[in-house]
């Protein structure tokens, strides 16, 4: 059962507390993953600097004397070709319908395209509490920023604009301040030390998917999934076997390297990645399967949480 937050006397403290869900929208690679493990102070959501990282929604819990802000991460939108990206696209959209507020996430670095606009005309549609947020900040000066906002402004008319940096935390407890008085009122529903209601299993198909992506290049990183077919938590430690999904052999002998030399590397920064997130040591046995087209699968991508 969810705490709520600690009885007072004073009722009008109990009915000033907000709580609820706040979407992080954007195209892909603007840092609504890394903004998200900035706003929490903890990485519960894995980055890359590929396209298309964040395959299914995350949430991130923050919780303060003021509110509980449950941020949902999302996929980016894009224009989605294969079963599995339109599936991620879908993900996303549904969050825009289902929440209360939208934070749309715009790369302050490549300015306002057409897929950002097409996004900020889905969250308009949807008509929920919504602003701007206008991310990696540091990349540019003062010279670039201002007239990117007077284009926002025109864009957007009266929506609030929140120009931070996810990287260095410029700006971000603005946008947290921001985005908790567009909450509604309501007690909190998660424990107030609760970071994500992501289950160890997905945290770990995740932190291996993470080093995947970073160790591998061209289309392997998009064609692997992670299942954890065993976590067993010991004394000490956590023992856990999981399966790296490819469709193809030669994908296979990729992932495993020469000698093994790849699937150590990856098991390794996983690992390392796995005991600083829980505190504790881990056991980690990677395999390789191939699965022959498992993107395309309707039934694979369900099983997959997909």
């Amino acid at each position: 059962m969810a705490e709520s937050p600690p009885m007072t006397s004073d009722t009008s403290a109990i009915r000033r507390f907000r709580c609820g869900t706040v979407t992080l929208a954007g195209r892909s690679n603007v840092g609504k993953s890394t903004l998200l493990n900035r706003l929490l102070g903890e990485k519960v959501a894995i980055t890359s600097e590929k396209p298309q990282t964040t395959r299914s929604r995350v949430r991130g819990i923050s919780t303060h004397a003021e509110a509980q802000v449950i941020w949902i991460d999302t996929p980016g939108i894009h224009r989605a070709r294969s079963l599995l990206n339109r599936r991620m696209v879908d993900a996303a959209q549904r969050s825009i319908l289902d929440t209360d507020v939208v934070a749309v996430v715009v790369d302050a670095a490549e300015g306002l395209g057409d897929e950002d606009r097409s996004v900020i005309a889905t969250v308009r549609d949807a008509k929920h509490p919504w602003l701007v947020v206008i991310n990696k900040i540091d990349l540019i000066g003062d010279a670039r920023l201002v007239p990117l906002l007077d284009g926002l402004s025109e864009e957007v008319g009266d929506t609030d604009l929140v120009p931070v940096s996810a990287k260095t935390g410029k700006n971000v407890a603005a946008l947290e301040r921001a985005v908790t008085t567009m909450l509604p009122a309501g007690e909190a529903v998660y424990p107030e030390d609760q970071l994500t209601d992501q289950s160890e299993r997905a945290l770990v198909q995740e932190f291996v998917r993470e080093q995947v992506l970073a160790e591998t290049r061209g289309e392997i990183p998009y064609r692997t999934a992670v299942v954890v077919e065993r976590f067993e938590a010991k004394a000490g430690v956590n023992v856990v076997s999981a399966t790296i999904l490819v469709e193809r052999d030669t994908q296979k002998r990729i992932l495993i390297g020469s000698g093994g030399a790849m699937i150590r590397r990856i098991g390794t920064q996983a690992r390392h990645e796995l005991e600083r997130f829980f505190g504790k040591r881990f056991f980690l046995e990677l395999f390789v399967k191939v699965r022959r087209d498992w993107t395309k699968s309707s039934r694979t991508l369900s099983e997959l949480g997909l």
